[in-house]
């Protein structure tokens, strides 16, 4: 698709979304504003062993503006980036506040990414500003700064720190906060300007930078009403790191829905089962991993999870045989299905009948639309299974680097999600498999030719193909299929070594290593992927 033709398709999307009326004149500066004044008094608990906090709405609102002048003093304004790499902490709530009140271009990265992926990031982002601590457990992210290549990255002119870390070549974050009062007017913002840039990694080495406006993500926000019920404010639990889509999303939906809620910075599911105890939390969501996890602790520690009205599962492959547990837990647990680009295709509720909750990934939300396809582009009748295509209000503006756009999207705003399924005539959607070559591993996207890379650089190394291995906790983990040079030996640990070595996340480092004389492969020579995820399902 040319450029060109690219922006006619998206310029007409957002007619037809202006006409439905899921578009509206309103930004985030608006809504924050709001819902801060609706709901002054909403309690916000940030569970954290290094830096537990706990604020109102209200309070909240009224720092974020401080932390706006503060940044705006900086020569931050709309249209520039501002990334983010901090935990579920208070700080980083205000810092993502401030940027979307200010106009800036929120980056959030999550904050376990090494400085291989922040490096490739930030450079390809432009960003102007990054905030960080200066320690999460055993992270030293000033160590990781310094192993940055500041030279290629220009545009970086800020460096905030929270914590007592500062340096002279960083800004101090209390310092940030208290360095001018709340400020005076906001600038102009428009809805249809970019406000969101989140990275997920897709079937090629370098991640994607995934654009959101203002009302794609208020769509999106406003869209969860359907499926946690009647609208009446939820206790809300996140465990999901704030780097990810589905964390920002649950920030916002505070302002719109006005329900308190609990976030962590790590992931503990005897620690999630005593909070959901002791505050009531009525609605949560994770992945496989998380929900497994938290019934196995909540059934050694005798917890009460009975407040929980809804469990939304999804962002990975997910067992049936787990959502019928939950179930019989009395844990009313349905799935989701969406990704970055367009965050809740479909989603179940906690009223649909156990067998569409367990064996589907509910209705399409109201707005959005899927088209099934066959191997030539042409629609599918409902019961086929084919690549699924999506629109809908919530779907993103676009990648960063532009010349992706061109594969992503079909005439008509289609976008191509590379994903497999089935959807009914009750419009229920169900994914059986992908065409993208990605693993996801409690929820987050890893790009097999990434892990592929690395690999590729250790002296040992021939040839490597990593693939998705199957995981109840986790629901996937990284496999290598490695073939190695004549004579050279390779064992799990010296793989973990040579991660470590490259500085990329411990979550992309295999987990499984399988070595080989040869790989499957096509006629013209294409490794046949699907063969080696066979053999590790049936353990040949």
């Amino acid at each position: 698709m040319r450029d060109a033709h690219w922006k006619a398709e998206l310029s007409a999307h957002r007619q037809r979304c202006y006409v439905s009326g899921h578009f509206r004149r309103r930004t985030l500066a608006d809504e924050l504003r709001d819902g801060a004044a609706a709901y002054p008094g909403v309690r916000v608990v940030f569970h954290s062993d290094e830096r537990p906090a706990q604020a109102t709405l209200g309070e909240m609102h009224r720092r974020s503006r401080s932390v706006a002048a503060g940044l705006a003093d900086l020569g931050l304004g709309p249209g520039d980036v501002v990334a983010i790499q901090v935990p579920n902490w208070l700080e980083g709530a205000l810092a993502f506040q401030a940027a979307m009140t200010l106009g800036v271009v929120v980056l959030p990265i999550v904050h376990i990414y090494g400085p291989a992926e922040v490096g490739f990031i930030l450079r390809q982002s432009g960003a102007r500003a990054l905030i960080c601590p200066d320690r999460w457990r055993r992270i030293d992210y000033l160590e990781r700064l310094d192993r940055l290549d500041r030279s290629a990255l220009p545009a970086l002119e800020h460096v905030i720190v929270i914590g007592q870390g500062g340096r002279s070549d960083t800004l101090d974050w209390v310092g940030l906060e208290a360095r001018t009062s709340e400020g005076g007017a906001l600038p102009a913002v428009d809805p249809d300007d970019v406000c969101l840039l989140i990275y997920t990694s897709g079937t090629t080495a370098e991640p994607k930078g995934v654009q959101h406006t203002h009302n794609t993500v208020l769509a999106e926000a406003r869209s969860i009403r359907r499926v946690t019920g009647d609208g009446r404010p939820a206790s809300n639990l996140s465990a999901f790191p704030a780097g990810h889509i589905a964390a920002v999303l649950g920030l916002l939906r505070l302002y719109l829905h006005g329900g308190p809620s609990v976030l962590m910075d790590a992931w503990d599911p005897d620690v999630t089962a005593r909070l959901i105890e002791a505050h009531r939390v009525t609605h949560t969501a994770g992945t496989p991993f998380h929900l497994a996890s938290l019934l196995d602790a909540a059934k050694t520690a005798a917890r009460d999870l009975s407040s929980l009205q809804g469990y939304l599962i999804g962002a990975a492959s997910v067992p049936p045989a787990l959502v019928e547990r939950a179930d019989a837990a009395g844990i009313p647990t349905y799935r989701s299905y969406g990704s970055s680009e367009h965050p809740t295709i479909s989603s179940g509720s906690a009223g649909d009948p156990l067998e569409r909750r367990a064996a589907t990934d509910g209705r399409l939300l109201v707005g959005n639309e899927v088209r099934i396809l066959d191997d030539h582009r042409a629609d599918l009748p409902p019961g086929r299974e084919g690549e699924i295509a999506s629109r809908g209000p919530e779907l993103f503006a676009g990648y960063r680097d532009a010349a992706l756009n061109r594969d992503a999207f079909l005439p008509g705003g289609w976008f191509l999600t590379g994903d497999i399924g089935v959807l009914d005539a009750q419009e229920f959607l169900r994914i059986t498999d992908r065409k993208k070559d990605v693993i996801i591993r409690g929820g987050e996207n890893i790009a097999s030719k990434e892990v592929e890379d690395v690999l590729a650089r250790h002296a040992a190394v021939q040839e490597a193909a990593v693939v998705a291995m199957p995981d109840e906790r986790y629901g996937e983990r990284v496999c290598a299929w490695v073939v190695l040079r004549p004579g050279a030996e390779l064992d799990l640990g010296e793989v973990s070594r040579h991660f470590a070595a490259e500085g990329v996340a411990r979550q992309k480092t295999p987990e499984r290593l399988e070595t080989t004389d040869d790989l499957p492969r096509t006629a013209a020579g294409k490794v046949q992927k699907f063969e080696l995820r066979r053999r590790l399902r049936e353990g040949t």
